[in-house]
């Protein structure tokens, strides 16, 4: 079939009925010197084989292709993917599921939520979570504003400046046109967000912390999630590595009264930036100011188990102007690939891989600490770290790129303070050996 099955005779009964002779009519209300006239300069069709060998040439002249082993992760790490994943998430079933507004013919998708959410819940120690949000960043900016609509009253939110910058960006994007304030908290010398000036902020609703933080810190979130309370604000956490909590405390054993963050790391690859997922997850009493969907259990009338949307908040349901979030996105599919994800590693898979990611890290600034680069913060991390060198890393850098890796992010673009100086990031992806070939070239 055509992908635009319609005959001519069609066409031609469709245009009658809107009172117009031929196709281009249709576009008349767009001016003329906005139209393009003329024909496109098209490269010749391509036979399959052709189109593949083609995309490959494409790929392989990019500075940066899937053979240079990459140390950087600021946000997006890659990770090993199970085999049975892309196995299962290909079954028609998964791939091709369409948002379950109807649950008599959706039950395989609801389920499949449903058990992403308990998943979640459970890995961020919440008491619920939503069936996902568009992506981390916008989760932050989703948290923030569920953060002034339970305070109600209060007008500022804040921020650490350890935060991922995109995720700051995102919020202040989300926040600029509105009558709220959103204020940045700095960091100290350990990489971690300073509170000594949260007394002086007047009309707080909540404050945004994320650990592992964008520097790979793992930030004291008890210790903050006092001060914040104390304060009479509600404590946020976000992330975007959710791997760390496979070895560290999570969230809700913290403290935590909202957390949201990027779910990428689970079992989906980089893709050049996404597509991916934000997972979100509140204390039970924030329920019903979550934004996205909730997937429910129930029981039909013949007594049998069954799931429904139970909360759909968006404005295009029955809520309408009163919708806490105009989020229009679940990520369906790859919030099942993060569930099939969790599922296949388990608890137990979850800390040994994590385990294996954080030794890799530390053998690796141990290993720049021996040839004279330093760790610029000493506190606790996970899988990265910034890495200060004695002389410029710029010619090392680039040499490395060479030899296919990919050294580092450096950080002036995002933190002018720290400019010379670069975040590391390793996964289990990362062998001895390439860690071993870049501490050689640190002289």
């Amino acid at each position: 079939m055509r992908y635009l099955p319609h005959t001519s005779e069609e066409i031609d009964a469709m245009l009658k009925v809107v009172g117009r002779k031929r196709l281009d009519e249709l576009f008349c209300s767009v001016p003329d010197d906005c139209r393009y006239d003329g024909t496109m300069d098209l490269p010749e069709p391509m036979t399959e084989w052709a189109l593949t060998d083609h995309a490959s040439e494409l790929a392989e002249a990019m500075k940066i292709n899937h053979r240079h082993k990459v140390l950087i992760g600021a946000g997006s790490y890659h990770h090993y993917i199970p085999a049975t994943i892309p196995a299962l998430i290909s079954r028609s079933e998964f791939l091709t599921a369409y948002t379950p507004y109807q649950p008599e013919i959706a039950q395989g998708t609801l389920q499949s939520l449903f058990e992403y959410q308990t998943l979640t819940a459970r890995l961020l120690g919440m008491d619920v979570a939503n069936a996902s949000i568009y992506d981390g960043a916008s989760a932050l900016a989703e948290a923030l504003l569920m953060g002034l609509r339970i305070s109600k009253k209060k007008k500022k939110v804040a921020i650490s400046k350890a935060v991922h910058p995109h995720y700051r960006q995102v919020a202040s994007t989300y926040l600029h046109p509105s009558e709220y304030e959103l204020v940045e908290l700095p960091y100290g010398e350990d990489g971690r967000t300073d509170l000594s000036g949260l007394s002086e902020i007047d009309d707080l609703a909540a404050v945004a912390i994320q650990s592992p933080n964008f520097f790979g810190v793992v930030e004291d979130l008890e210790g903050l999630g006092e001060k914040i309370h104390a304060a009479g604000a509600l404590f946020i956490t976000t992330f975007t590595e959710p791997l760390a909590y496979g070895l560290y405390k999570n969230p809700g054993q913290c403290g935590a009264d909202i957390v949201c963050g990027e779910g990428q790391s689970f079992g989906l690859p980089r893709s050049f930036g996404g597509a991916a997922l934000g997972m979100f997850a509140c204390k039970d009493q924030f329920t019903r100011n979550m934004p996205g969907r909730l997937v429910g259990e129930t029981i039909d009338m013949d007594g049998k188990r069954g799931f429904v949307l139970t909360l759909s908040t968006r404005e295009q349901h029955i809520r309408r102007e009163k919708a806490t979030s105009n989020i229009c996105s679940n990520q369906g599919v790859c919030t099942v690939i993060a569930s099939m994800y969790m599922a296949s590693l388990g608890g137990s898979g979850l800390r040994r891989l994590a385990k294996q990611n954080f030794d890799k890290m530390e053998y690796l600034k141990s290993a720049m600490q021996a040839k004279g680069a330093r760790a610029v913060f000493n506190s606790p991390g996970f899988n990265e770290a910034v890495i200060e060198f004695k002389n410029d890393f710029k010619p090392v850098f680039d040499t490395l790129v060479e030899r296919g890796i990919v050294a580092g992010l450096e950080l002036g673009k995002y933190y002018p303070e720290l400019a010379g100086k670069y975040l590391f990031c390793v996964t289990e992806t990362i062998s001895k050996d390439v860690i071993d070939a870049v501490v050689a070239e640190v002289k």
